[in-house]
Formats: C-alpha cells, structure tokens, sequence
C-alpha cells in the first residue's frame, strides 16, 4: 500500500504526541475542578475546621471554628448568624487570623487567647432545617421543639464536648440580628455560657426596631426582607428598575401594591408582617425585653447600643432597663451607649457622617472595656475588669463617661428627670410656659408630595447613605410648607440631656388618620472655624415617627376624628448630647418621613399596607401652642460637670 505524504505526517504527528505523552500521569479529559480543594496550611497562624453539629432534633447546623495553631485550654466566643457563617470568618484570604477574621474582632483575634466559632441558623447558607425570621421561642408561636434558644444550647453542649482545644467557657457576641441570637441564648442558658455582649439586637420589631417604629411601616425592610427569604443564600435583590427609591416608592403606591409587584406574596415573613399592621399579640408575643427580664441573671452581659442607630434603636436600652431591677449589686447586667450607627461598634468609630469624635470611639470600647470584661469570665485565672456598669459616650463634648445607671437623671436625682421645651407661635421653642389661648401652626400634607428622609436621590442600596442619614444635616428640609419648624435663642450655657426625650403634641388633622414625626435637633453655630462645614448644621439628636392611629392603643387602632385636638404621647430615641453655648435648640415637625415609611393616606382605613389610590388625600394639619394643649418636649435634663 502507498502513503500518501499527508498520511505519512499524519502518523508522524500521532507518533510526536504519543511520545510526548508518554510520561504524563494526567489524562487529558480529566476534570480540571478537583471534589475538594485543600488549601496548603504550613504558613497559617491558625487552624480552620468546618463542623456540622446535630440540634435536638436531628438537624445539623453548618459551624466554623477558628483557632490558633497549638491552640490549649483557650475559651470560645461564639456568634450564631444568618448572614452566612463562611464569610464571616473570612474577612479577607489570609494565613493570618486576624486577617481572616471580622476588623471587630482584632482585639481578641491577635493575641491568640481566645477560639472563635461562627454558625449558620438553621435554614440558612449551609445549615440544615427551615428557615424562619428572627424565629419565635417555643410557645403559642411556635410549636416546634426548637428555637435559637435550644439550638445554641445545643451548640454551646456540643463545642464544650469536643473541641478539646477549649477551657468549656463559651461567651457570645454579635449585632443586629446577631444579637438577637445572643439574647435568645440568655433564655435558659447553658452552664458553659458564662458570658454576653448583645450589640444592637432586634427586640422589639413594631414599637421601634427593624419592621415597624410605633406602627408606621420601614420601607428599607423590603431588600432585608427579599435577600434574606427569596432565597437559602443572599443572592437575591428586588429588580427595582428605578434609582431614585423616593420615585420607586411613589410609583407603585402603598406598601402592599409594591410587595406585589415584585412577588412579595411568595415570602411567608412579608405575609405576616402583612397580617399584623397593629401591636397584636403576633409582635407582643415576640418581643424579647419582658422575656429577657424574666430570666434569672445568671449570665453577666454587656448590652450595647448605638445613639445614632438607624435600624435597632429601640431593643438595647429596653433590654438594658427591663432587666435593671434584678441586678441589685450593679455588676451583671451592664450598658454601653456609643456614638455609631447600626453594628458601628465593630468598625471604625472615629466619625459618623460630618461629626468627628474624638479617636477610633469603637476600637477603644473594645480594647478597654469589651476585652477585659470578656476576659474576666472566660480566661482562667483572668484579673476582674474595672468595668463601670454604664459607660457611655458624650456627644457635644466628645467623650467618654463612667456611670452607674441609665438614665443618668434618674441616676443623679429622679425628682427632676425632664424640663418641658415648649412650642411657641412664631417659630420658637424654649422653656417658659406658652400663654392661654387657642394659638396654633398649620400646614398642608399631601400624600403626593412627602417629605423626603434624606435628599434626593434616595437609594437603599447605597449602604454609606444608609449608614449617615440619621446626623445629616437636616437644612435640607428645613423652609419646606409642610414642615415646622422651632428655634430657641443662641444658648449662654451648656444644656445636657441624657436619657429619652418624651414628646407631648397636642395636634389635629382634618383627616382621619395621620403620621406625626418630630426631631430635637442642634443647631451648629453659623462659623465653625475648627470645621468649616459645620456651620450652620443642623444635626438629629434624636428623631422618630408615631401613626396617629395608635394614640390611644396600640392594639386597636382607631380613626382620627377630624379638625379635634388629640394628645399623642411618645419617645423619642436615647440620647446623651451637650447642646453647646453659641448653638440652638430646634424642633421640627412633620407628617411624612418617605421612602423609609410608608405613607399614611390620612383616610382611616383598617390596614394601610393595602390603601387605594383614592384612600391617599391631602390634609390640613395643626400643631397647637397654647395653653393647656401647649405642645412640648420632656428633656432628660441634667447638670453638666
């Protein structure tokens, strides 16, 4: 047979390439994505293990431990979460554990004492079981034999039996819902749990943490909402289509008709948030102070909370001052007030916005205080930390306080805990008695036009705007129709309050229904030559929303009867501010705080979230000055030193 020279370079190929290939171990098609990539560990400082530990009821919950290489007899922190456990143990791709772990853990992390352990929830990332929000304890909500009590007894029995590397003390830490699950853990709490640091846990979710703020509806909630239950992972966002959210909002109407175009009915948590617009026994029965208030105080915990927290305002000082009463030696159950937003404890605490403190305010609570306070009841053989009961940041003066109790007027004299700030005709405020009379200010709301919470454009996803719309400068809305404004004159002296200011507004809507948000606000002098731009700032010490439905019960809501003077009662966020010689005092109101909350329609209707187009009316509203319906502001005034 003759070859052809094609063939015979054909041959001559497949003869080089067999050659070539006769000393390779690799076939060709073997798959390039090994079943498990083991990262090489020689120049780690630390070990990495990944456990799935079984819950009472066979469940297997995905849980990461860290710990120092040669690691003995070290103690465990713990955090229980639902914001995927792998992550949060991974800061960055680093031999290093202090590089691995979270920046707020620095302090603990670098001194190799302590092992740190993440866990998924149940439901979530890699954990097993179902998933339900800020899951109820086991009772009329929940009939299931679990709950993140159970499971973190659960977790906490398992980490003492066999991480061998451990002492068998086990302390908690986490945030936001993190810290819910550190509090959920107080309830009947494992022996080896012999400490907590809850920071800006979710306790209460109507009267002023994440879902509601006294009946009004959080619109940032929807994103939350979406990510954390349209899907196992958090890899799902609503495909809003808009980036201004004010006109998003605006576009689809009430609360329920944009839940519904963007398939909310499929998310069982949005359906009861739904269901449950009033204070029901839904939300009575979660709410966690009177439930953390019940428990023995057999755990010492340091409850932190941030004075500019724009998500969970509420549920630390509640937590903090239900359980008060039972610590009579004042050394179990302590407090810790700093100038952050939402979780800021755990970050870069050297400023906030515009305002500047004085240093890294987060890293020095957590060296000074945090540290040697867990220290003292994980580390054997650990000095007892001088830890004060209370300590708590000073805005206005920039500093920190040692104290014995909150609210610190109470704690230096409760005969005179509050000093009424009245509204004045003309636009002032101060503290003398408005004279009799029928005098008031009006404005119009429209529906259509709300007062925006922060300027234009507004973007939930924009996570920096977030975190600072509560300290920007409120000038933005100031002059608008529909809001009013109070000033006092220059202050000569400094006036200190310290606790939370109580609104008292006697105020009619010729609607029948109606929102009311008022702000006590610092008003910056018109030169600030440390700052240039702070002159003039108007600054938020503390601001909140009540729905005027709510004003006799928070149950039951009822209708507004109209062009009627009605009392509505209700507190404004902690503060602990110096207002300053040279600034001012303002107060502002207004009835709409939009995007975040949702719009009132001022047309009484049975739930809001579902109000039609036709339902959304404009009102005349009137905010009286006069007399014995002289609106006012408790301050917690104190005596500054």
């Amino acid at each position: 047979m003759t070859i052809s020279r094609p063939m015979l370079l054909s041959l001559c190929a497949c003869a080089v390439f067999a050659s070539g290939l006769a000393g390779a171990v690799t076939p060709p098609l073997a798959p390039d994505i090994p079943k498990k990539f083991v990262v090489p560990q020689a120049d780690a400082d630390y070990v990495r293990r990944e456990e799935m530990i079984p819950m009472r009821d066979g469940v297997k919950l995905y849980t990461v431990i860290l710990m120092p290489k040669g690691a003995q007899h070290l103690p465990i922190i713990l955090t229980r979460t639902p914001y995927n456990a792998a992550k949060r143990a991974e800061r960055s791709v680093s031999p290093h554990i202090t590089g691995a772990l979270p920046i707020g853990d620095e302090v603990f992390a670098g001194s190799g004492e302590y092992i740190r352990v993440f866990q998924d929830v149940r439901g979530k990332h890699k954990s097993e079981g179902d998933y339900v929000m800020t899951r109820p304890l086991r009772g009329p909500l929940n009939d299931s034999k679990v709950d993140h009590s159970t499971d973190a007894y659960d977790t906490i029995d398992w980490l003492v039996k066999h991480v061998k590397e451990s002492n068998g003390k086990v302390g908690m830490i986490g945030s936001s819902y993190e810290g819910f699950t550190v509090l959920m853990a107080l309830v009947n709490p494992h022996p080896a749990l012999k400490v907590a640091v809850p920071m800006s846990p979710m306790v209460d979710g109507w009267k002023g943490d994440d879902w509601f703020h006294n009946g009004a509806f959080r619109q940032t909630n929807f994103d939350y909402i979406y990510g954390q239950t349209a899907a196992k992972d958090d890899s799902m966002a609503v495909p809003r289509g808009a980036f201004d959210d004010y006109a998003n909002f605006l576009k689809y109407g009430s609360a329920g008709d944009y839940a519904r175009h963007f398939g909310f009915e499929q998310l069982g948590f949005w359906n009861k948030i739904a269901e449950h617009p009033a204070y029901d026994a839904y939300w009575q029965q979660q709410a966690l102070d009177p439930v953390i208030a019940a428990q023995p105080l057999a755990v010492p915990r340091m409850i932190v909370a941030s004075l500019w927290d724009q998500e969970d305002m509420y549920g630390a000082i509640a937590t903090y001052e239900a359980t008060e009463p039972k610590d009579g030696a004042n050394d179990r159950n302590f407090l810790v007030l700093g100038p952050w937003r939402h979780s800021g404890v755990n970050y870069d605490g050297s400023m906030l916005g515009a305002l500047k403190f004085n240093g890294d305010t987060a890293l020095q609570f957590r060296r000074d205080v945090m540290k040697p306070f867990l220290d003292t009841y994980l580390k054997d053989g650990a000095a007892k930390a001088d830890t004060p009961p209370v300590f708590v940041y000073e805005t206005g003066t920039n500093r920190w306080l040692r104290e014995t109790h909150w609210p610190l007027a109470c704690a230096r004299g409760c005969a005179a805990t509050s000093k009424p700030l009245y509204l004045h005709a003309g636009g002032r405020v101060d503290f003398s008695v408005p004279a009799a009379g029928g005098a008031f200010d009006e404005y119009v709301s429209d529906p259509a036009k709300p007062v925006p919470y922060q300027p234009r454009p507004v973007h939930f996803e924009d996570s920096d705007a977030w975190r600072r719309w509560l300290v920007v400068d409120q000038r933005f809305v100031d002059g608008r129709p529909d809001v009013l404004t109070y000033t006092s004159d220059v202050l000569t002296a400094p006036l200190k309050i310290a606790g939370a200011p109580v609104v008292n507004l006697f105020a009619s809507t010729s609607g029948s229904d109606s929102d009311w948000v008022v702000k006590l606000i610092d008003v910056y002098p018109d030169e600030v030559p440390a700052q240039a731009d702070l002159g003039g700032y108007q600054l938020g010490v503390a601001m909140d929303i009540f729905r005027g439905r709510y004003r006799d019960s928070l149950e039951h809501p009822a209708p507004i009867p109209a062009d009627t003077v009605q009392k509505y009662r209700f507190e404004l966020p902690n503060a602990n501010h110096v207002f300053l010689p040279g600034h001012r005092i303002m107060v502002q109101v207004q009835s709409s705080w939009f995007p975040l909350y949702d719009r009132n329609p001022q047309t009484f209707v049975d739930n809001i979230f579902f109000a039609k187009p036709g339902d959304y009316r404009k009102a005349t509203q009137r905010v009286h000055v006069a007399g014995e319906q002289a609106s006012f502001i408790d301050l917690p005034v104190v005596r500054t030193e």
